[in-house]
């Protein structure tokens, strides 16, 4: 059965389809939009939890109604989440007590922490293997594909498979981190780390960073030496500005005209108030408005602009598992 045959028969006033993102009857035959879900959290630095983000949020989004006034038939286009790997959880779950041996044979000075530290490194690279093949091989049947985190290390391969596809792309990203650090507690693959990492990628031209609050020195070293290729709008920046009575639409306009005309959207679910996702793994005060976001977004979908794959990241519920 063909998208438009699902769509067809399929009440979308109703409760939608238990176990289906949204409720949708599309699967990832038939659907233009993929999602993969990438349960990992091997590295995450102080809260546990987004690995269960994906589960989280396949459950919650039934709840939701998709319709939308200014693009009413965006749902016909065909949404669908692949099955979550339960092998990548459990994964990420035995490196995570990898990682957690490290700390304890560093803190000792135990001559093993090298091994570890190699051990989990090789595990991560691994991990960005799978991502990029998995996604490689739904861009080469002309998808749109959507990774859900897990923790921000997650995209790298989504990022390496479109180097591949595309010679030229920026990124736009939502974070109140920076994510420059050349490591973070020694892995070379960590969620502090993706966007570094996302920077040996040449077809990356451009970096745009939104709502960053928190980060080291150097990280900000870097963004100075990255003059023209980074550029980050500071969370205290975005909020002077407001404060001085400008409108977060022409805040937009002066965001998007730094990003070239393909546009990857990496969106760290702390990039946003920690009043709107208070179980992330590091919240910080400050950031962006639920409809600022979703603003913004739409701003780079009617300026011409192509976005060619996004992710969301860090997302995770709360104990009870919403």
């Amino acid at each position: 059965m063909k998208a438009d045959e699902q769509a067809a028969q399929f009440d979308m006033n109703g409760a939608g389809i238990p176990g289906q993102l949204f409720g949708l009857p599309f699967t990832s035959e038939t659907a233009k939009l993929v999602v993969v879900p990438v349960p990992w959290e091997a590295t995450v630095s102080y809260r546990m939890g987004t690995a269960k983000g994906p589960e989280a949020i396949l459950k919650a989004s039934r709840q939701i109604d998709f319709f939308m006034r200014d693009i009413p038939d965006a749902w016909k286009m065909g949404i669908s989440m692949l099955p979550i790997p339960m092998e990548i959880k459990a994964e990420s779950d035995r490196v995570r007590t990898l990682v957690d041996y490290y700390h304890t044979a560093q803190q000792y000075g135990d001559e093993h922490s090298t091994i570890l530290l190699d051990k989990i490194n090789e595990a991560l690279e691994s991990l960005t293997i799978y991502v990029k093949k998995t996604i490689q091989a739904y861009l080469n049947e002309g998808k749109m594909v959507g990774l859900l985190g897990g923790d921000h290390s997650a995209p790298l391969g989504f990022i390496r498979s479109l180097s591949e596809k595309h010679d030229r792309f920026g990124i736009l990203q939502i974070d109140a981190h920076a994510d420059l650090r050349k490591n973070y507690e020694g892995f070379a693959h960590s969620h502090g780390s993706i966007m570094y990492n996302a920077l040996k990628t040449s077809a990356v031209s451009r970096l745009v960073q939104v709502g960053v609050r928190d980060f080291c020195e150097e990280e900000f070293q870097m963004m100075k030496r990255g003059v023209g290729r980074v550029k980050t709008f500071f969370d205290d920046d975005i909020k002077a500005t407001l404060d001085s009575g400008k409108s977060w639409d022409s805040i937009c306009v002066q965001i998007i005209k730094e990003l070239p005309e393909k546009v990857y959207i990496s969106f760290d679910i702390d990039g946003l108030d920690p009043k709107l996702c208070p179980h992330t793994g590091t919240p910080v005060p400050g950031g962006l408005e639920f409809h600022q976001t979703a603003t913004l977004i739409k701003t780079i979908a009617t300026s011409g602009r192509t976005i060619i794959g996004f992710d969301l990241s860090e997302v995770a519920p709360s104990d009870n598992g919403e």
